[in-house]
Formats: structure tokens, sequence, C-alpha cells
């Protein structure tokens, strides 16, 4: 159930150009949040709220990781905030993806820019709850636009690919998932284009998908974020959604 909550901020790093990642405790969130699920945050001065996904949870420490690129005057007001301060959030929100997997899986994760904390948050509860054999590929733009690849070389074998070529391999996620044919599933976050492309070219292999976009309310009242699926109805993204299965959308 969604409730509105306070979080109180314990840092905010900037882990790449524009990109930050905060800390904050909640322990409910940090107890319940499932990966893909997002919080959407008040800033104040904003009428709207801000939908921010959920990067990763340690209900150990009641703490809950959340990335973002500050890119307007809310994210990057975001990005300033201090140890200490508290944030207004609705959350956790959405429908995540799902974990009920078998152990002899192999699942390819695909991420790009803002798309990758969601699939770190699904890679490493994956990992922390099953053996199954995972790989993941990353999208950024360039070099200094990469974050938490570490993190996802700790899980499994990953691969980065950047728009200009500065680091890993030159190009988009799409020309290089097409050669792991072994894998049995695939699970992706980014923009919609790519999103498409990736469903096009994994159209041999189920896959779920989540989607980023701009939302009113949040909570499926204002219908400002809907999606076409293939038997011509619509599904509200921020309550249906993010996450759905690939091959029951229109993208």
């Amino acid at each position: 159930m969604r409730k509105r909550e306070t979080m109180s901020v314990l840092s905010v790093t900037q882990i790449a150009t524009d990109t930050f990642e905060m800390i904050a405790e909640n322990s409910r969130i940090s107890e319940q949040a499932k990966p893909g699920q997002f919080v959407h945050i008040y800033i104040p001065g904003h009428t709207l709220r801000r939908p921010i996904s959920i990067a990763a949870v340690d209900p150990s420490t009641a703490s809950v990781s959340l990335v973002f690129k500050a890119i307007g005057d809310g994210t990057k007001q975001l990005s300033n905030y201090l140890p200490g301060m508290q944030i207004d959030v609705l959350g956790p929100n959405g429908n995540g993806f799902s974990i009920d997997i078998s152990e002899d899986e192999r699942v390819l994760l695909i991420g790009g820019g803002v798309g990758v904390p969601p699939m770190y948050h699904l890679a490493k509860r994956l990992s922390e709850e099953t053996s199954i054999d995972i790989v993941s590929v990353l999208g950024f733009q360039t070099k200094n636009a990469v974050f938490y690849e570490e993190e996802f070389n700790r899980i499994g074998e990953t691969y980065i690919v950047t728009d200009d070529g500065s680091y890993g391999t030159h190009g988009v996620v799409t020309d290089i998932v097409g050669q792991f044919t072994d894998r049995t599933q695939y699970f992706s976050c980014g923009p919609l284009p790519m999103l498409r492309a990736v469903k096009s070219k994994l159209s041999h292999i189920p896959g779920k998908v989540s989607l980023e976009e701009r939302m009113g309310c949040g909570v499926g009242a204002c219908m400002a974020c809907v999606l076409p699926t293939v038997d011509n109805h619509y599904k509200k993204i921020c309550s249906e959604g993010p996450v759905f299965v690939a091959e029951e959308v229109v993208l």
C-alpha cells in the first residue's frame, strides 16, 4: 500500500556527471520495496512530485539508495540536500519485477542511463536470493556518465557500452545483446527507444520492461502516463507499471 512517509537523508554523493546517489533512512520502505518500484518525492516549491527509482535497500540499516540525474530545478535542489534533512515521499510505488525465478534460469539485465539503478536493485536481489547466472549490459552516453560498474561486476559478467565510444564498447546496448543467445529471459529499464529496440532484438525470449516516464499524480488518477497494450487497451505506467511483460505492451 502506498503511504506518505518521511525519509531522513544520510548522504548525497555525486557518482557520475549530473548523477547523484542519495542514501536515506526509512524502515518500512527498506523492508517492503521490490526491484523496479519507485518513490514519489515532494520537493518544496514544486507542484508535482518527482518519481525516483529505488537502486538498493538494506533492511538491516533501514537505508534506501536513490539514484537520479540533476537535470531540472527540482532534482538540482534535491542534489543539494544535506545529511539530516527530511524528505516527504510516497512509496514504494508501482509494480516491480518478479523475482520468482527458477534456479536454472540464465537472465540478461539491460539498463540505460538512469534505467541502470532499478536493474542494480534487481541484480542485487537476485544474487542474494538465488544462484542463477546473471549477465548485465549497461549503456551510457559517455565515460563520465558511467556508474555502478564495480557493483554489477561483483554480481556477474558485466558489459559497458557508450554512445561515443569513450569507454567500453562503442555503440548502444542492442549492438551486443544479440550475442547472448543462451539467455532464458531478459529484464530491461531505460528510455522508450532503447526498450523498443531491445524488445525487437530479443523477441525470441520472454522479457519484462520497466518504463521511465514523466508522471503527474504518480498514483493512477491523472492518466498522464498511459501506455497502449497489444489488445488495444491502455495501462497506467505509474500504478499498473512501471514494469510490464514486454509482449503485452506497445512500445
